[in-house]
């Protein structure tokens, strides 16, 4: 038996480069009964980072399009959540609730007016049905809207849901709204059995929209309670239902989902590109004039630069221009709101 020494030490594996921190825009097809924080801490679960956020809540209840933010592109937030929305809502008459929603405790109920059941039954088309048409057509003029006393508009430092759920009597001042567009996409009812007759819209709004208020008010045009059975967000902005991913898709799916981080802020921003030279200026936060960039953004309140290789580097301004001696100014004022690190 010989001695052959020691072993020697095992030749060293290559090392692979670490992977890179996920950033970018997921779009999320939300599952109901998750709210929007569960759907983010699944995401930071997935994904292995704490730097996760949304733009636009949706209601346990809802499902739908929920734009989730991750790494860089939590800075995004305040550009992303004043978009229009668009969702698939239904509406059933015959009962209200205190949330407005079928997940609420039953405040009213009453008989569905015979003419509203066989309207709703007795219907192929939208235009079918007189009386739920014009509805449609006031609430499609509406200005001004009361938001569900169960929503989470702070009243005096708490939220309302939050005095709401204590008991107390929640009256909030109505908003500013805007509908775009409201449509039957179907109708659902049965002359003998008018519990519930329900109806499908179609539903194009503005940032600070409500749609369960939308079942509260649309029961009070038509005379009968009314409350929201579902809710499905099909747009935020320009993110749309049809390139969501499911949660359990697994992490390299929902990896591979994600929207780079300029790519998804042009989607929303009208875009600036800036010179190598500008780009460097607008990391370092110093005053850019039109030399910084290639193409000037237009004058707007906000705006995406971009440098020359496409990478997100700041948000930004573009003043219109004042009469003024420095020749530097003639293209207005540029102002960096949020840098971005890339």
């Amino acid at each position: 038996m010989s001695d052959l020494g020691p072993s020697p030490d095992p030749l060293p594996s290559p090392l692979l480069p670490p992977e890179a921190p996920p950033e970018g825009v997921l779009v999320v097809d939300k599952p109901g009964g998750m709210t929007s924080h569960d759907v983010v801490a699944r995401v930071r679960r997935l994904l292995g980072t704490r730097r996760v956020g949304h733009a636009g809540t949706l209601d346990p209840m809802a499902t739908g399009v929920l734009v989730v933010l991750v790494g860089e592109s939590t800075k995004l937030g305040p550009y992303l959540t004043a978009d229009d929305k668009g969702y698939l809502a239904e509406v059933a008459f015959g009962r209200a609730t205190d949330t407005l929603d079928a997940e609420g405790a039953t405040t009213t109920t009453a008989a569905v007016p015979v003419w509203l059941g066989e309207e709703i039954a007795q219907s192929r088309a939208p235009t079918d049905s007189p009386r739920v048409t014009a509805a449609l057509a006031a609430e499609l003029g509406r200005t001004e809207q009361v938001p569900p006393a169960f929503s989470a508009i702070h009243v005096d430092g708490r939220r309302s849901y939050d005095r709401a759920r204590a008991g107390e009597v929640v009256e909030l001042p109505p908003r500013p709204v805007l509908v775009r567009r409201l449509a039957v996409a179907e109708m659902e009812g049965n002359p003998a059995d008018r519990a519930e007759p329900r109806i499908q819209l179609e539903v194009d709004v503005a940032k600070g929209y409500y749609v369960r208020s939308l079942a509260r008010d649309l029961g009070e045009r038509l005379g009968v309670p009314a409350h929201l059975t579902a809710l499905r967000r099909t747009r935020s902005g320009a993110f749309r239902l049809a390139e969501a991913v499911r949660l359990d898709a697994g992490p390299a799916a929902i990896r591979a989902a994600l929207i780079p981080t300029a790519a998804a802020i042009a989607r929303a921003l009208p875009l600036g590109h800036l010179t190598a030279a500008g780009a460097v200026r607008a990391r370092q936060g110093k005053r850019l004039d039109a030399a910084d960039f290639t193409t000037l953004p237009p004058v707007a309140a906000a705006s995406a630069w971009l440098d020359p290789d496409g990478r997100l580097v700041a948000i930004g301004a573009r003043a219109e221009a004042a009469p003024a001696t420095d020749p530097a100014m003639e293209e207005g004022t540029l102002s960096i709101h949020r840098g971005f690190v890339s």
